[in-house]
């Protein structure tokens, strides 16, 4: 079977799917641009969700989906109105055939021009059919191109994580191992992208190739490159794939900054509008939060408060971990097993009630570590483990404020701090809100 592909009759088959293969096209572009279409508002939900809960694993793989995604789509929408522009072109020609300029009666200079840069009906369908066949390979291409570039920043990661940021190993062997790593990385992922950009500039140079062909080797393992370098080296030898995928680089460019562009309304209030005591934000009120918005560090239950009652979320991130352990170093694990993780424990009756013991102690921690204020007035930090309206696992607490007055009040949630045996009070959140009893 291996064999198969010199087989005459295989060949045959190939050339009759290659004139066909513009109805596979369609239909499968079809199929996918609906479902990712159907899937993109759901990534892009999941993606702001990781990133707020700060699950750098999942963002990481949910942003290069949501990256592969937008590609895909604008890839495959530009294919199927060029496809349709070539079903329409057959039919045309059909129709009315070749044009014939002599019919159109124009001027010599303008006939003889548009013969030269329009040419013939039929060159036009074959260029149509060659920028479809191209744009729908290059499509899946790009996504392995994604997947390249994630896999080096994944390597790179790994070897800081493995040799530099580990304390179960040696320092000074982690150096003498992660280091070198890195800079063979960061080098072969320098030199992979020129040899990219010039289109195997590296390969040709017979003394370079030498040393660039280790590089090159390692490289086509961590980037999975023998999974689409015959696509690849296809596109190098055709002049009118390599004009194309070039092309489409730009067009990205363009479509990300052209994205960026906003129409500023204001020399004051524009960016970096984060709330304070003139500021609201949407992202501090848990009844304002829309499908794909997430709490930002504190949130309060309303903008305008109409109960005796106010609760108030704050969000469990990395950073609380490491407030309570620097407030409270009894508290700081030997091992930080934050980060991608097991379900499958082993546990005993002795280890669940240190574990409980020390969440008891975490949270008191807590409650000394937070403080809430409301306009003057401090008031008893109660925080108790819980979720909030978009499922984010967080502390919240409930305060009585019926002796408030009616009207505005700023509610500051203040973090205290130990440098150098002194404590330090800092702003955590503010938030300002309407207190109008019922």
């Amino acid at each position: 079977m291996s064999q198969d592909y010199n087989n005459p009759a295989f060949k045959k088959l190939l050339q009759k799917l290659q004139e066909e293969s513009w109805q596979l096209e369609l239909l499968i572009s079809g199929f996918a641009i609906f479902g990712l279409f159907t899937a993109f508002p759901h990534i892009n939900i999941a993606v702001k969700a990781a990133q707020n809960d700060g699950k750098i694993y999942s963002w990481i793989i949910l942003s290069v989906t949501l990256v592969s995604c937008a590609i895909l789509i604008f890839n495959l929408l530009l294919h199927v109105v060029l496809r349709g522009l070539w079903i329409g072109a057959l039919g045309l020609r059909y129709v009315s055939g070749d044009i014939d300029y002599e019919v159109l009666k124009y001027s010599p200079k303008f006939t003889k021009y548009l013969k030269k840069k329009v040419g013939s009906f039929d060159r036009y369908i074959a260029r149509l059919e060659n920028y479809c066949s191209i744009i729908f390979a290059i499509s899946f291409l790009l996504i392995f191109y994604v997947l390249a570039f994630t896999f080096t920043i994944i390597s790179i990661v790994l070897v800081v994580k493995l040799f530099l940021d580990n304390d179960s190993i040696n320092e000074t062997v982690g150096l003498w191992i992660g280091v070198p790593l890195i800079i063979f990385i960061v080098l072969g992922m320098l030199l992979t992208f020129i040899d990219f950009v010039t289109q195997g500039w590296l390969k040709k140079k017979k003394w370079i190739s030498k040393i660039y062909f280790p590089i090159y080797w390692v490289f086509s393992r961590i980037t999975l490159a023998f999974l689409y370098r015959p696509l690849v080296y296809n596109f190098l030898d055709n002049k009118f794939g390599r004009r194309i995928s070039l092309s489409l680089v730009p067009i990205y460019i363009l479509i990300l900054v052209g994205t960026s562009l906003k129409y500023n309304t204001s020399n004051y209030f524009n960016t970096d509008l984060y709330s304070n005591s003139i500021i609201t934000d949407n992202k501090h009120y848990e009844d304002l939060l829309e499908d794909d918005d997430f709490i930002d560090e504190v949130a309060i239950s309303s903008k305008v408060v109409t109960k005796s009652f106010l609760k108030v979320f704050m969000v469990f991130d990395d950073d609380i971990d490491d407030y309570i352990f620097s407030y409270n170093k009894s508290l700081k694990p030997e091992k930080d097993i934050r980060g991608l993780d097991s379900d499958i424990v082993f546990t005993s009756n002795t280890s669940l009630r240190k574990r409980d013991s020390l969440r008891m102690a975490y949270i008191k921690t807590l409650n000394d570590v937070f403080t809430i204020k409301i306009d003057s007035t401090y008031y008893n930090s109660e925080f108790v483990l819980s979720k909030s309206s978009k499922k984010q696992k967080g502390f919240e607490n409930f305060i009585g404020i019926k002796d408030l007055s009616e009207g505005k009040h700023i509610l500051k949630v203040i973090r205290k701090r130990i440098r150098e045996k002194n404590t330090q009070s800092l702003g955590y959140a503010t938030i300002p809100f309407w207190y109008y009893p019922d």
